[in-house]
């Protein structure tokens, strides 16, 4: 377990999709200082992560726009107000504290204290597609992985890389001058990945420098959770073992909802409800928008979370600063917001 990391703030995002990246906005232009926690290794959620190209057609002012191109705008737009983002973890634990404070832990040992909780999650937490293998359980976290986050873990090592997307083909690339070798495994001779991965993996294929393989893994063998050899089964032909010291998959995400669940809010069919006045939870302080909620007549738009997202702020703006209401403010008119946006 890593070293427990501790943090004060105004406010815990839960979510850094585009409807967590803009309440960073509109907390921020009430002088509210926010932490977002999300288990992707990058913001943006589904929009970077699964349809980063995909074409956007309902966002005012913009006829059409790319899911990566708006994250990349929103990532613009809340600059000034220096969010802090904590990646690839997930948010573990959340209890009150005696001071009425939050405090969130995540699995990563990250604990975070605000008087604001904000849930952001969409439909929940991605979470990486684990192995459908028997017994699977006692070589996680072991010898096979669904994330890198120490590359100096694989060095000289036999990796095998299951996968055809952009993760396995780029870690595969990336792994290649680090570990003894590379082997990858996909079902297809197709892949899902960005054309210059493709090239430049079949460029070190053809070179000798990694090795492929058109098959599905069937089986591993090893020892208390360490791999020795993976058993691969081609279309056609028989099975047969690969030698290797780990095995890295990486099979997509799938949406859970995690211990958001355990959080003691009112739950219904997966989604929490909330006020419609101020999209509050059944629980003070802590605030759901975007996918994640549910009320009267919700739509699952985009626009229907940044709307959500700015009257959220307002009313979590009394839980930051007690006694106080913020003042409504127009961003094209009021100097004092222009100095927050540096403009």
């Amino acid at each position: 377990m890593s070293k427990q990391q501790n943090h004060k703030t105004d406010a815990i995002i839960i979510g850094a999709g585009p409807v967590g990246l803009f309440a960073v906005f509109e907390l921020g232009l009430l002088d509210m200082k926010a932490h977002l926690v999300d288990i992707l290794d990058k913001p943006g959620g589904q929009c970077a992560e699964l349809y980063p190209e995909k074409p956007i057609y309902d966002i005012p002012g913009f006829p059409l726009v790319m899911a990566q191109e708006l994250i990349d705008r929103l990532m613009e737009q809340i600059k000034p107000f220096n969010p802090v983002f904590h990646l690839e973890q997930m948010a573990e634990s959340l209890k009150k504290l005696d001071n009425g404070n939050w405090q969130l832990t995540t699995d990563q040992n990250v604990v975070i204290e605000a008087p604001v909780i904000v849930i952001a999650a969409g439909g929940g937490s991605f979470v990486p597609k684990r192995l459908p293998m028997k017994d699977i359980e006692a070589y996680e976290g072991k010898s096979v992985f669904y994330a890198v986050r120490e590359k100096e873990r694989f060095r000289d090592k036999n990796i095998v890389i299951a996968g055809g997307g952009d993760s396995a083909l780029d870690w595969a690339i990336e792994l290649e001058s680090l570990a003894g070798r590379i082997t990858l495994v996909h079902r297809r001779d197709e892949f899902r990945a960005a054309p210059d991965s493709i090239n430049k993996m079949r460029a070190l294929v053809s070179e000798g420098k990694m090795d492929f393989h058109v098959s599905q893994m069937s089986g591993f063998h090893g020892e208390g959770g360490q791999i020795s050899a993976v058993s691969l089964k081609p279309k056609e032909g028989e099975a047969f073992d690969v030698a290797c010291d780990g095995v890295l998959a990486f099979y997509g995400l799938t949406m859970k909802l995690g211990p958001i669940a355990e959080f003691g809010l009112n739950m219904e069919r997966n989604l929490i409800p909330v006020n419609v006045e101020n999209y509050e939870t059944s629980i003070s302080g802590i605030f759901a928008i975007g996918d994640i909620n549910t009320y009267p007549g919700k739509q699952k738009l985009i626009l229907s979370g940044f709307h959500e997202a700015a009257l959220m702020a307002h009313a979590a703006y009394p839980y930051v600063y007690p006694g106080k209401t913020a003042r409504f403010q127009y961003t094209t008119s009021s100097s004092a917001v222009h100095e927050k946006l540096g403009v």
